[in-house]
């Protein structure tokens, strides 16, 4: 199962050049069962990322754009009166597939945007009472742009905490660029992007990752981890518990793609950015400067020290 997914790693990074750490980030995210959110300016892959994982994955794919008119029905459907039975059938939205890409999510409404969240954290909609499972598995990858830029509307707390990870792709690098300019189109690459692995095929590593094991060294680590944050004075507000099991299933895939089967303390390191960044607020430092999301984290790490 773990070269099935190394191959999908080695097929999307066909289609996506110099962007094997956002990659294999997302499939750390995709693997430990949790969604994904991507912060970054427009045109820098964003989209093409998602489809390429979903493709390379054999998933059904839904892409939902954003916008400041779109309604929560519009994202998991409605209910319309049939005349022929007397009674209203549930029309399901895009919502129900198994990788939804959420585009430009910041754009919509915080009711829109509120939408998600039962789909995020139940793998459910509830419509007029009514409960609506949703396909195994299920992704969501939400894209945002900086919030300086008009017309966003930023994402409240709760919505934040239901993204296990957030990472951003940034700009390519000279060579990467220079293929970009000179290869085939992306979008042409897409269209004969070939699945190397299936639904139960992820599944199935989604449940060997779940086995990798936590020895109570690593677990003590980790409290210490959110221990830090809930007692050190330049962090608004500590950790909570989600944050702790989210941190804990981005390292046990992140040691499964390693080929191990225990988690060591640099695999919750490898993943602690994009697990925690946008779930810590800093309180102001010194000379009235707030500290950023990399100098946080790299004061975390160093706070706390590996058993």
């Amino acid at each position: 199962m773990l070269e099935k997914i190394r191959r999908c790693a080695s097929r999307i990074g066909t289609v996506v050049v110099g962007k094997d750490l956002p990659i294999r980030q997302c499939l750390t995210c995709l693997l430990a069962g949790g969604h994904l959110l991507i912060e970054d300016a427009p045109g820098v892959g964003k989209t093409t990322l998602a489809h390429a994982i979903a493709l390379s994955l054999g998933l059904p794919f839904h892409r939902i754009q954003f916008t400041s008119d779109l309604l929560p029905s519009d994202v998991v459907g409605v209910s319309v009166y049939d005349r022929a039975s007397a009674r209203f059938v549930f029309h399901p939205g895009p919502i129900f597939g198994q990788v939804l890409l959420a585009d430009e999510i910041n754009r919509a409404s915080p009711k829109t945007q509120s939408a998600l969240l039962e789909a995020m954290e139940e793998n459910q909609v509830s419509v007029d009472g009514a409960a609506h499972r949703l396909p195994q598995p299920f992704f969501v990858i939400a894209t945002q742009n900086p919030f300086h830029q008009v017309g966003t509307f930023p994402l409240p707390e709760s919505q934040l905490d239901r993204f296990l990870m957030c990472i951003s792709l940034g700009y390519p690098d000279r060579a990467a660029e220079r293929q970009l300019l000179t290869g085939e189109a992306r979008r042409d690459m897409l269209r004969t992007l070939e699945a190397v692995a299936a639904p139960p095929d992820l599944l199935a590593a989604q449940a060997e990752v779940r086995t990798v094991h936590a020895s109570e060294a690593l677990l003590d680590y980790l409290q210490g981890l959110l221990a830090y944050t809930r007692s050190h004075g330049r962090y608004a507000e500590g950790l909570s518990p989600r944050a702790g099991l989210a941190l804990l299933a981005a390292g046990r895939a992140w040691a499964w793609l390693d080929g191990r089967g225990h988690v060591i303390p640099e695999d919750l390191q490898n993943v602690l950015a994009p697990v925690v960044a946008h779930r810590l607020h800093a309180v102001y430092g010194e000379g009235g400067r707030a500290l950023q999301g990399r100098d946080l984290i790299a004061q975390l790490v160093q706070g706390v020290p590996i058993p």
